[in-house]
């Protein structure tokens, strides 16, 4: 199950990155990132990424990514979820 805030955390780092004001305020977890957003370039992927490892504490290898996570706003948010349990078990 994606984590709300998780989401909406994930939401405010792409609008802070892109410029996108209010745009993603009503794009729900089906939303298409790649393509559906003409802001989100190879350099804007870079600028998200070193946004999320900063925001969420996680470390993402360039291997780990692929046009996939940045398919839809759910499968970003589920790659960042995925990074953090990784970081939790790795703290236990």
């Amino acid at each position: 199950m994606i984590n709300t805030n998780h989401t909406l955390e994930i939401k405010k780092i792409l609008t802070d990155t892109l410029g996108l004001g209010k745009r993603l305020d009503t794009m729900g977890p089906d939303a298409k990132l790649l393509g559906g957003i003409p802001e989100l370039d190879s350099v804007a992927v870079v600028t998200v990424i070193l946004a999320l490892e900063k925001k969420f504490s996680i470390s993402i290898e360039d291997d780990e990514i692929s046009a996939k996570t940045f398919e839809k706003l759910s499968s970003l948010v589920n790659f960042v979820e995925i990074k953090l349990a990784e970081k939790n078990e790795q703290l236990a």
